[in-house]
């Protein structure tokens, strides 16, 4: 048995498992083929690079996302260390600044002397695996020839969806004519109030929300906007790129084709905002969240997109309080690729058909940014388990070590290793958690808070 264990890809998920392993006084070859390859979306050379959104989603433990992030924090992850402090404003959210994110990252890993980062394009994963432990956290952009090997290795067919990031604007280029600030609720006239009061009391609120910027639109606005959208050219996909979607990260054009009002009741919905010129709520809002922590960069909430990058110009500065906007990144989408985990990987994240590899990240399945380095963290503590057992220092423990179905954790391990013929990448949510027992609490807030309760009772931090 090699005296190291063996990482392939620095990610999220493949940056989390380093430092778990190496915590337990493991050495690591951490391999990543940037700067000598890139991606399709990768443009960087630090590691844990992030792509979409900037956004870690909310922090609130009655949601499953901010749930998870806390039964991360609580087993010492360094990934969501590293996001509370590169963290920007974001109101509820938890959001980063990418580029510190990233640096901070790299520099921890790069300094920790039981991790060795070797910049190589690794294709040969069976060779990495004999009389040796590896973890495969490629993420869903894995290279086409370690794509092919992936492939023969665990004999199934790959699965694809796709992943579609939206742009980015400077603040300064934005029409405050035109535009507010303002998170949702926050902004909505009371009823008893007249508008000279209202405006008064935005004015003087101390912390007043200034992480999302408002664009209100009036039905004439909105409706050449709708029609300028969907007849827009698009990137030309091939064949193959064509078969699957994923539905948390559709495209705005294809989600506008579904009907004229489908963006109102989605990305673009106005409820919980007046309009400050009118004191009414608009007819469709579109939101721009905070990208960086000099709060001079903000993304189109909910506008990953496909369009071609001269029609996101065009198509998008139509927008009211965009018509000068300046795009510092324009959208994108990229084929994202995923193994069949439920026939494939155990609760532990381990190839069921060759105990030496582990995967994690986006291609087991698990999608998003926390939910990558929760499977990153799974992945890095069962390896080392699998290691010590090799090297017949196991001590006490002879089992892998998994995680409570009651757990956010746990319950993504598990929905990723149980059989599923309709299989698709799952985010963190409270429908894969055990219902509670006794009867049904009906209201959402407190039977999520009684399920986060549960979750944390239950979360097993020696480690």
């Amino acid at each position: 048995m090699k005296d190291y264990i063996a990482i392939v890809g620095a990610g999220l998920a493949g940056c989390e498992a380093a430092y778990q392993i190496a915590k337990k006084g493991i050495r690591v070859k951490l391999y990543e083929m940037k700067p000598i390859k890139f991606s399709s979306a990768h443009n960087n050379e630090n590691l844990a690079e992030i792509v979409c959104s900037n956004s870690f989603k909310s922090d609130l433990l009655t949601n499953a996302c901010g749930l998870l992030k806390e039964e991360l924090r609580r087993l010492d992850s360094l990934l969501i260390r590293v996001a509370d402090e590169t963290k920007v404003p974001a109101g509820q959210a938890l959001a980063v600044d990418r580029d510190n994110f990233s640096e901070r990252v790299t520099q921890l890993i790069e300094d920790n002397k039981l991790i060795e980062v070797i910049h190589k394009e690794i294709t040969d994963v069976e060779e990495l695996a004999k009389d040796g432990i590896v973890i495969i956290a490629t993420g869903p952009l894995t290279s086409e020839d370690l794509s092919k090997q992936i492939q023969e290795i665990t004999g199934q067919d790959k699965l694809y969806f796709y992943d579609a990031a939206a742009p980015i604007v400077t603040k300064d280029s934005i029409n405050f004519n035109i535009a507010f600030y303002g998170d949702r609720y926050i902004q909505e006239k009371k009823k008893e109030e007249s508008i000279e009061e209202w405006k008064k009391r935005l004015e003087k609120q101390e912390q007043y929300e200034k992480s999302y910027i408002n664009l209100p639109m009036n039905k004439e606005e909105y409706e050449k906007f709708y029609e300028e959208l969907v007849n827009a050219e698009v990137v030309n996909l091939h064949e193959f790129e064509k078969r699957e979607i994923f539905e948390g990260c559709m495209p705005v054009e294809i989600m506008a084709k579904r009907g004229i009002d489908t963006l109102r009741f989605g990305p673009l919905k106005p409820v919980g905002f007046d309009d400050l010129r009118t004191a009414k709520r608009p007819y469709a809002v579109v939101q721009l969240r905070q990208d960086d922590k000099q709060a001079q960069i903000y993304n189109l909430v909910g506008f990953q997109t496909n369009l071609r990058f001269g029609e996101q110009k065009r198509v998008f500065s139509m927008i009211p309080g965009l018509e000068n906007a300046e795009f510092v990144k324009y959208g994108v989408m990229h084929r994202n690729t995923y193994i069949n985990s439920t026939e494939l990987l155990d609760e532990t994240y381990n190839l069921k058909i060759n105990n030496n590899i582990y995967f994690a990240g986006q291609i087991t399945g698990v999608e998003g940014y926390v939910e990558s380095i929760s499977s990153g963290l799974v992945a890095g503590l069962n390896a080392v388990i699998r290691f010590k057992k090799e090297k017949g220092d196991i001590g006490n423990i002879d089992k892998d070590y998994s995680f409570s179905e009651y757990t956010v954790i746990g319950a993504l391990a598990k929905y990723i290793s149980t059989t599923n013929t309709k299989f698709q990448p799952m985010n963190a949510n409270f429908g894969i958690l055990p219902e509670l027992e006794g009867k049904r609490i009906k209201d959402k807030k407190e039977r999520y808070q009684k399920l986060a309760e549960r979750s944390l009772k239950n979360l097993k931090i020696e480690l």
